[in-house]
């Protein structure tokens, strides 16, 4: 299966946060939402989102607070943001544009015009997102055929190892903690443990090595960190 763009709406009006929600998962998209600030860092630190949907006017933690402490973080800091709001003077716009913000969006507002909004920041910041086959220096994914090509070679894989091939290919050159790997390959209920992803790496470098040498090294281990797909 594909990799569904992962979106984390950060909005405390709860029927509008319900609204978006079913829009998005209508769309394809693994949606999430928290109703404030800290649910969302809390959130965040457990999975990276692909794309946060945040309101501006939030409790305790408003909107602008919660996207300069991700833009602050190395590991966060290029998650694309599309911001909400009831503000609709030039200033805010500006000021939503000025914290980093990729869009921005005045209430009320269409939610075809919101998932639009979303597919056009995610094809400018992860465009591998939204191509119907992803691929990267030789690996690519064919959804027709439910399998994942290596130098246009079929690789014998397991549903556990697509999975984990597809994530790293969803997003390549950004390094995945085991942890985060766990979270978006096994689940977030998943009792594997960290000797389980490397386990799963050594089975795919051995199969993509069988069938296209070389490539295989494109997995690399980042010490102490976790592993990336890199060229």
């Amino acid at each position: 299966m594909a990799i569904k763009p992962y979106i984390l709406v950060v909005e405390d009006e709860e029927a509008l946060a319900l609204l978006i929600r079913y829009n998005l998962e209508k769309e394809g998209f693994d949606v999430k939402c928290v109703s404030n600030g800290d649910d969302a860092l809390d959130s965040i630190e457990k999975r990276i989102p692909d794309l946060v949907v945040l309101d501006w006017m939030l409790p305790e933690m408003s909107g602008i607070e919660v996207s300069n402490e991700l833009h602050a973080m190395e590991y966060t800091k290029d998650v694309p943001i599309i911001i909400l709001t009831a503000r609709s003077q030039e200033s805010d716009r500006l000021k939503g544009f000025s914290v980093g913000a990729d869009d921005y969006m005045t209430k009320p507002f269409s939610p075809k015009e919101l998932i639009a909004r979303i597919k056009s920041v995610l094809k400018r910041a992860r465009p591998a997102l939204m191509e119907n086959e992803l691929s990267y220096n030789g690996l690519k994914v064919d959804n027709a055929r439910k399998c994942i090509l290596a130098n246009d070679m079929k690789l014998d894989l397991s549903p556990l190892e697509y999975n984990f091939l597809n994530f790293l290919l969803s997003k390549p050159e950004r390094v995945h903690s085991r942890e985060t790997l766990i979270r978006n390959v096994w689940g977030d209920e998943s009792s594997a443990e960290s000797r389980t992803v490397d386990v799963c790496v050594r089975r795919l470098r051995g199969e993509i090595q069988r069938v296209a040498p070389g490539l295989e090294n494109m997995i690399k281990t980042v010490r102490g960190e976790g592993y990336i797909l890199e060229k």
